[in-house]
């Protein structure tokens, strides 16, 4: 599988250099899109994906590639865990997250940082629970992220990863691919302003090793007890691990 599917595919910027420079000029019109573009089930994906959380009701949670925030929000909504660390390479993005903890005054439970899933300034085993929407298959070095990632993850602390995965039944499929790469981009350019970002989210889907491949390479760097729950007939997955 080759993941350096990149945004902008220029030679003298590394994958998250440009992955940054996307999200900090999609980042005020990002949650818009997503809500529209994916006709609101978002918002069911992720209360799904926190709901795996609930039978060790976290108290220290980190959000990898928290972006505006949307995944942790429903974290503390669901889970009130006493402090959550949202870290994200995209000042953009965490400037949006930082205006919504603002709003719901949640200064004191949420902070974010910018951050490297590749590099956690985060001492070993620190975490009850790691959460990670649609950022993995933006990670540079996948397998490197996600090794930091059970790093500081506590003893018997989970993961759960919430990502786009490619549909295999007929229509679904067919359907899918002509959403993902002809409506998203066409949407993407109107609303964003930044053509590229809306072609590289199905590039970036369809390089990212999905189902036995993810779940086999959690396996590989410790992560027990692995599982894939496949949401809206293939379009998402959630992805669950324990240190």
């Amino acid at each position: 599988m080759n993941q350096n599917i990149t945004p902008y595919q220029v030679e003298d910027a590394t994958k998250k250099e440009q992955v940054a420079t996307m999200f900090n000029n999609i980042s005020g019109t990002y949650d818009f899109l997503n809500h529209f573009l994916s006709l609101g089930i978002d918002v069911l994906w992720r209360k799904k994906a926190i709901k795996e959380l609930v039978s060790i009701q976290p108290r220290i949670m980190l959000d990898v590639a928290t972006g505006t925030g949307d995944f942790a929000f429903e974290a503390i909504k669901k889970l009130h865990p006493e402090k959550v660390i949202g870290v994200d390479i995209s000042e953009g993005m965490l400037d949006v997250a930082k205006k919504k903890i603002n709003e719901r005054n949640l200064n004191e439970t949420f902070t974010v940082q910018v951050g490297d899933s590749e590099g956690l300034h985060f001492e070993d085993d620190t975490f009850d629970a790691i959460t990670c929407a649609y950022g993995v298959r933006n990670f540079e070095n996948l397998e490197k992220g996600l090794t930091d990632m059970y790093r500081v993850l506590k003893p018997n602390g989970k993961m759960v990863i919430l990502e786009f995965s490619k549909p295999k039944v007929f229509p679904v499929k067919q359907l899918y691919s002509f959403y993902f790469k002809q409506v998203t981009p066409f949407f993407g350019k109107l609303f964003s302003k930044d053509h590229r970002a809306y072609t590289y989210l199905p590039e970036s889907v369809a390089a990212f090793p999905d189902g036995e491949d993810f779940t086999g390479l959690m396996e590989k760097i410790g992560f027990k007890s692995t599982k894939q729950r496949i949401l809206t007939f293939g379009i998402s997955s959630i992805y669950v691990g324990t240190k």
